[in-house]
């Protein structure tokens, strides 16, 4: 069973999915939030799996809350949920640790199968969002831009570290780690570790 909360300041939008998952025997409707302060509330004292999150929030943006409620409940898993598409949006909510991001127009299908994934600990981008992240290459070799620090962490990934010694390693949380390792493998197009040295091998990226 997966534990849906959503957090959006349309009333009408929470409706729509709360009846868009009604019927759904693997999902669970664990509450709602109509700002970030609300949501914070919330996970203080409970928990969910999956948290359904708007980007526009009126007390605080859903890039700064996702930041907070992945140091608070690392093993939350957030999809991204906006009416924006725009690629600055899309590249802050997956380094803030969204492991998806799907419009507001998407259907139900995708809807489900995008929260089930982020439950099962994979990623799901809308075809939109994908676009953008697979499109960010060097224009001289043609392969993804990886930043400073995903570098770091693909060349320790290639070393076998986990992510806990990658953390102490570089002093920084492992949800930060975890969320630079699902950004390097939508980057790179890769769906587990193995393929993702693979790649990063071939590719001279290690």
């Amino acid at each position: 069973m997966i534990r849906v909360f959503i957090v959006d300041d349309h009333p009408l939008v929470i409706e729509g999915i709360h009846s868009l998952l009604a019927n759904e025997s693997n999902i669970h409707w664990a509450g709602h939030a109509l700002s970030a302060a609300a949501c914070n509330a919330y996970f203080d004292k409970n928990d969910a799996d999956v948290i359904l999150m708007d980007i526009n929030l009126p007390d605080k943006s859903g890039i700064d809350l996702c930041t907070e409620i992945k140091k608070k409940k690392p093993g939350t898993q957030v999809l991204a949920l906006s009416t924006l598409n725009q690629p600055s949006y899309i590249r802050k909510m997956v380094e803030s640790g969204a492991s998806g991001y799907i419009l507001k127009n998407a259907d139900k299908e995708e809807m489900i199968s995008a929260i089930e994934d982020v439950a099962n600990g994979k990623t799901h981008m809308c075809a939109e969002a994908l676009e953008v992240i697979r499109h960010t290459y060097n224009a001289e070799t043609g392969k993804p831009i990886l930043t400073r620090r995903e570098k770091e962490i693909l060349a320790l990934i290639a070393e076998g570290m986990t992510n806990a010694e990658m953390s102490e390693k570089l002093f920084v949380s492992q949800w930060t780690v975890d969320s630079h390792r699902k950004s390097i493998m939508t980057k790179l197009n890769t769906k587990n570790t193995a393929m993702l040295i693979k790649y990063a091998i071939e590719n001279g990226l290690v």
